[in-house]
């Protein structure tokens, strides 16, 4: 087996840029055997198959190249079909040739050797200090050299005459060596997919007017009224309506998790507990001094926040549903959540302050005192939003005077990221599906605003609303938003959509899981 050497390689072809006195040896050699009579024509460029001494030459590691005038000779006594053309082939070599004169074999000699990547040991023996200081150093020395390329070719190759057809061309197009295809990105319909008539919903930042519940029931707050809206069916009901004359109305409505009781907060401070099955009051709990403006369960803990700045824990199991009061705001509280593990209660107030509270160990009461207090916002606290997946991470909007979106982290306190969305900020959802959270805003462009978690880059705007989104819930699967504005419609946006085949993949994937892990403990 013939061996090859890289440099002498190099060093012949390259030596091909030279004159040479002789015609090369190959050309000497058919001249000889054909006893000088041959005649070449150079009127065009040889391209047929090259004969046996080329292919021995080739053998043997020599790189040389065919002179451009020579030519295969004439074939004698061979009679040619009148009017037949020869078949165009393409001119072009099938190979490119450095060129010696833009080279610098100094700076490649320097590439190859001494430019290698070092090894593990030496990268572990090396602080990274000491890494900087050589990558600095380098560039210093070598300015814009180590940008260069090791060899330089002479110019493309010409085209090929029109109408050539390469038979390799088969072999490297055929084979599937995975696709590179890259994944589109999810369609995300512009308009809602449905819109609704909300008359005489409350134009008023602070309440929480609209909920849906885990039966696909959705809950509208209109003045002095309660409206049930079956998603499923299509019908309304109307749960409950005040009298309008001592001018009390509905501030805020939330369903347990269960979505079997509706709680209902009263403008005169009072909580009622509803069952919309029977549309029948169960209770009323009082205990605030003004109006209930947030809601929210924990399991049959029901936590409510007031204008005055307090918040209450009711118990709706017993008589005495009155177990605590947390201070920790001075003005209105607008914001209230609690984590989906009930580990932690998030308070937002008009105040500006974004307090977290942390469950007691074996109890769904919290401390007294906040674990934490953000004073980050510039404006009222009104959007809260745990994450479904990571139930310690929690986002939260500001009001007209602040615009921003904030992460944080209430297993230390920290805070993650925040983002300026140019607008005030009235609601915030997660998707669990698509990892992604959407957010209500009011002026100027009263838009829904879609952004990809964790890196908080904007997606996609809907747009629709003629006044400010001031609240927002999702269905039960997660798949369709409902926006409640100030322009008294409510607007069905499905925008997280569920990929029905990733469905059945993880759908396929956890029943093999519980399959295994039934056999585990069947062992």
């Amino acid at each position: 087996m013939a061996h090859f050497n890289l440099e002498n390689d190099i060093n012949s072809a390259l030596r091909m840029d030279v004159p040479s006195a002789r015609p090369p040896l190959m050309r000497v050699q058919r001249f000889e055997q054909t006893g000088g009579s041959s005649s070449f024509n150079t009127s065009t460029t040889a391209t047929k198959t090259p004969n046996k001494s080329l292919n021995k030459s080739l053998s043997s590691g020599a790189l040389a190249k065919t002179p451009s005038a020579a030519k295969t000779p004439n074939s004698a006594g061979r009679k040619k079909t009148p009017g037949a053309k020869p078949p165009k082939t393409p001119t072009a070599g099938d190979r490119f040739i450095p060129n010696r004169s833009v080279n610098n074999f100094d700076l490649a000699h320097y590439k190859i050797c001494t430019q290698a990547r070092p090894s593990e040991d030496e990268q572990s023996m090396m602080s990274p200090s000491q890494q900087e200081y050589k990558a600095v150093m380098s560039e210093n020395l070598n300015g814009d050299l180590m940008d260069k390329k090791i060899l330089s070719f002479k110019e493309k190759p010409p085209q090929a005459p029109e109408g050539y057809q390469n038979d390799l061309r088969v072999l490297y197009t055929t084979g599937k060596m995975g696709s590179t295809a890259k994944k589109t990105t999810r369609y995300i319909p512009q308009v809602p997919e449905r819109i609704l008539d909300a008359p005489d919903i409350l134009d008023d930042y602070y309440l929480s007017l609209i909920d849906w519940s885990a039966l696909n029931v959705l809950a509208v707050a209109l003045g002095t009224s309660v409206y049930l809206w079956d998603a499923t069916t299509g019908g309304i009901n109307l749960l409950l309506e005040m009298d309008s004359s001592g001018g009390d109305y509905i501030s805020c409505v939330n369903w347990t998790s269960d979505g079997n009781h509706l709680a209902v907060g009263l403008s005169s401070g009072a909580v009622e507990l509803w069952d919309p099955v029977q549309k029948k009051r169960l209770r009323t709990m009082a205990g605030h001094a003004a109006r209930v403006g947030a809601l929210s369960w924990n399991s049959y803990l029901l936590t409510s926040g007031s204008r005055t700045g307090s918040i209450h824990h009711h118990d709706v199991r017993v008589a005495e549903h009155h177990v605590g009061t947390l201070q920790g705001h001075t003005q209105e509280v607008c914001g209230l959540r609690w984590s989906p593990n009930g580990n932690f209660l998030a308070s937002g107030g008009n105040d500006n302050l974004l307090n977290i509270w942390r469950a007691n160990s074996g109890s769904l009461m919290t401390g007294t005192e906040p674990l934490y207090t953000f004073n980050e916002h510039q404006a009222a606290v009104k959007a809260l939003a745990w994450c479904p997946w990571q139930p310690n991470v929690l986002a939260s909007g500001g009001g007209t005077a602040d615009r921003h979106i904030r992460l944080w982290n209430c297993n230390n306190g920290g805070s993650l990221s925040s983002v300026d969305t140019k607008s005030q900020v009235c609601a915030l959802l997660w998707s669990a599906e698509h990892k992604e959270l959407i957010s209500g805003h009011g002026f100027s462009q009263n838009q829904l605003t879609l952004w990809k978690y964790p890196a908080m880059t904007k997606i996609a705007e809907l747009t629709g609303h003629t006044a400010r989104v001031l609240h927002m819930c999702s269905s039960p699967d997660g798949a369709t938003v409902v926006s409640a504005g100030a322009d008294e419609t409510l607007r069905l946006w499905k925008c997280f959509a569920i990929d029905e085949q990733a469905k059945k993949t993880k759908s396929k994937t956890a029943s093999k899981d519980d399959r295994s892990s039934l056999r585990f403990h069947m062992r």
